[in-house]
């Protein structure tokens, strides 16, 4: 009996040894080393091949970026389940196309999802798969040979490999940036290839370029598979090792080869740009790799992978001269009038690569919000309807297809709750991100698929259908008026009434009152009075000019952009506004920050547009998806003697509605930005011809970590498939 349990113990110790050598470190033997290597992708020129079964035929790449987030998860909990991914998958399909792009390895439930969709559907699913660098890594060491960069990243390149292979098991917080789980599917033989590394920041790669560039064994490589061109710098040396690596181990343990990319975007281009332009975007780095080169041994082939949107860069806003990137007809870039410098950047890059050129990111956003207006296109960062994404998309992809390039890649599938934008996420509580849906940060919404709050449906649509209000009791009545308060994860509606509304010339206000420290009991530009400081007027004025105005010391952009919108420090005693001011303002929202002379911001060579743009003022329409008119960036609608509204939360200053938490006073000792929370605002409703207003008291109740969402599919998704299948014409 003894010798019996011995035995067992034996074999279980074995098992285990065998299973963390094999699965856990990488351990193996090559038992056949003259095996033959095996591939189903390669490039040819401009072309990226692919062999289905029936030999090499030009296949382009229809992709869309898949993210790993949904709401109430952070992106790196990768929380989503076999069932939705397969169902997802579905979709993505259905809109027409072929290959799906994910960034860092995911939890295994996800290539448990993708093996199953491809075995049970005979036109399968192929895939993209990146290699990740952690942005806090990245931006913390800018030294990109140390061990956290370098090595960090030549390790997770082998740990992707084993994991499409199915031979992989990873430890949940190995990585922040990954999933985890064991991995025995094997999704190798739909996987065309890897791009790897992220969008590099310029100050990381300049910063290594120059502390290596006089050793020769930092420019210069020479491996089985890649080597680097005379002229290569000392960060594409440094891709092209880890490249190399990466085909080396994945050739000898699987024998099989993809094909080989690394990323990149215009902020680290190849393109030796004019020097006015230069200085003005502080352009310091460059990658190229036309410096990185294939070898006989590399069955497969690289292409160049760019992250590239309409409204980015802005570069050829500034000169009539493009002869420095080998194009000098650029008469073939106008639509009519219009100058499409997205296609003529596209172009430049066509032009200077002579592999296959992705474009492996590009969109627009729904987002209410804007981060940058496209001066040419119109293709803005933000603020754009599902139809205008659509639209955009479409029109995107002809300019990527016009301009040569082999494939192109839709970001992103899903909207992501988690991300937030440049020029609104100071005004946020950033541990709190996924408990709520910011319809002011444009980053969140460039998905085909929304996360709509409810669990079914949102509690209600600004659409003028009110039977969805049924029994809800008003906030506040003044005679013949009243308002009525709804809210969920994403909007604050609002249902006014006044009986016999006349629309187009009645005029109301809605006071709000949210924080104790500061408001007003005047609003001296309107000449209304209110009974409790009010910091934030709603203003129903027709169709055309209804907005919300906010009390001038409550406006969070004066409160952090004063002195590069209106040239003074905010702060200063003599420029702080009263706590009290009766002046009211309109909400803005940044654009553009340039360190230039008025001189050039008004000359002919430099077009900046306007640094700024008014996003407290409301658009009229019908907000309920399930209606032929339906515009999703509509806030309010009427109908009969009833107006909804719908505000979103950050529009109000705040910082995190999941825990009713707002802007507290900047400048009460703050010196910018804080929190504080509340439970309770008030509200009025009066007209033009009110004495003075009387507030009454809405509770708010926190909803936590605890959300409620539904999926929904954007008008732009169906627009896309429709397009991708050729159903209709564009």
């Amino acid at each position: 009996m003894k010798k019996f349990i011995i035995i067992v113990l034996c074999i279980a110790l074995l098992f285990v040894g065998v299973d963390a050598a094999y699965y856990r470190l990488g351990a193996y033997i090559d038992l056949n080393p003259s095996k033959e290597v095996k591939t189903f992708v390669k490039t040819k020129e401009n072309k990226i091949l692919l062999n289905s079964g029936k030999g090499y035929n030009e296949f382009e790449i229809k992709g869309v970026n898949l993210g790993s987030g949904e709401p109430g998860e952070w992106s790196t909990d990768f929380s989503i389940d076999k069932e939705t991914y397969k169902r997802w998958f579905k979709y993505i399909k259905e809109m027409g196309a072929n290959t799906i792009r994910v960034y860092t390895i995911q939890n295994d439930t996800f290539y448990n999802a993708f093996y199953e969709y491809n075995y049970q559907n005979p036109d399968p699913l192929y895939m993209i798969h990146g290699v990740w660098v952690n942005d806090y890594v990245q931006n913390s060491h800018r030294d990109a040979y140390d061990k956290d960069f370098y090595t960090t990243f030549s390790r997770d390149s082998i740990t992707m490999i084993d994991v499409i292979h199915g031979k992989k098991k990873l430890s949940l917080g190995r990585v922040a940036s990954a999933g985890h789980g064991t991995y025995r599917k094997d999704v190798s033989e739909w996987v065309i290839g890897y791009i790897l590394g992220v969008e590099w920041d310029d100050i990381t790669v300049a910063y290594t370029d120059e502390t290596y560039k006089n050793m020769t064994e930092y420019t210069s490589f020479k491996g089985e598979y890649l080597y680097t061109a005379e002229n290569a710098s000392v960060f594409e040396t440094l891709l092209c090792k880890l490249g190399n690596h990466l085909i080396d181990y994945e050739t000898k343990r699987y024998k099989t080869q993809k094909l080989i990319a690394f990323s990149n975007w215009p902020t680290t281009d190849p393109f030796k740009y004019p020097e006015t332009v230069k200085n003005l975007y502080m352009k310091c780095a460059y990658m190229d790799v036309e410096h990185i080169k294939t070898t006989d041994k590399l069955l497969t082939g690289q292409f160049a992978s760019y992250h590239v949107y309409p409204y980015y860069p802005d570069y050829l806003n500034w000169t009539d001269d493009w002869s420095f990137s080998g194009i000098t007809d650029k008469t073939q870039f106008y639509d009519g009038e219009e100058l499409n410098t997205y296609r003529a950047y596209l172009s430049m890059l066509t032009s200077h690569h002579t592999i296959p050129v992705v474009i492996s990111e590009f969109g627009v956003s729904t987002g209410r919000g804007m981060a940058h207006r496209d001066l040419n296109t119109n293709r803005n960062q933000g603020n754009m309807s599902e139809k205008d994404q659509g639209q955009a998309l479409i029109r995107c992809y002809e300019d990527i297809m016009a301009a040569g390039c082999a494939g192109s890649c839709v970001f992103s599938w899903q909207d992501e709750w988690f991300k937030r934008t440049w020029n609104s996420m100071y005004a946020v509580n950033l541990t709190r991100n996924p408990y709520w849906s910011d319809y002011q940060t444009n980053e969140q919404y460039f998905g085909l698929l929304s996360f709509d709050p409810g669990k079914e449906k949102s509690v209600c649509y600004a659409d003028g259908d009110i039977s969805e209000w049924s029994g809800e009791k008003p906030v506040v009545q003044s005679g013949d008026m009243s308002v009525s308060i709804r809210y969920d994860e994403r909007f604050m509606y609002f249902l006014i009434y006044k009986k016999n509304l006349d629309f187009e010339n009645d005029k109301i206000f809605i006071p709000i009152d949210t924080t104790p420290k500061s408001g007003s009991n005047y609003c001296e530009n309107l000449g209304l009075k209110f009974d409790k400081a009010a910091d934030f007027v709603l203003v129903i004025n027709g169709k055309d000019n209804s907005r919300l105005m906010v009390q001038e010391r409550y406006e969070v952009l004066r409160s952090t952009y004063s002195q590069n919108l209106k040239g003074f420090d905010t702060y200063l005693v003599d420029n702080v506004p009263d706590k009290n001011s009766s002046k009211f303002v309109n909400i803005d929202m940044i654009l553009e920050i340039f360190n230039v002379t008025e001189e050039q911001r008004h000359s002919n060579l430099f077009n900046f547009g306007e640094p700024s743009f008014e996003t407290g003022k409301l658009r009229y329409g019908n907000a309920n998806p399930d209606s032929a008119d339906f515009d999703s960036l509509a806030d309010f609608a009427q109908s009969g003697d009833y107006i909804e509204v719908k505000l979103p939360w950050q529009l109000l200053n705040f910082s995190d509605p999941s825990k009713m938490e707002i802007l507290d006073d900047y400048y009460a000792g703050n010196y910018g930005i804080k929190f504080i929370n509340i439970n309770k605002m008030n509200i009025g409703i009066m007209t033009e011809s009110s004495n003075r207003c009387h507030l009454s008291s809405f509770e708010l109740k926190r909803w936590g970590n605890k959300v409620t969402y539904h999926e929904r599919l954007k008008n732009s998704y169906y627009l896309l498939q429709s397009y991708w299948n050729k159903e209709v014409s564009p």
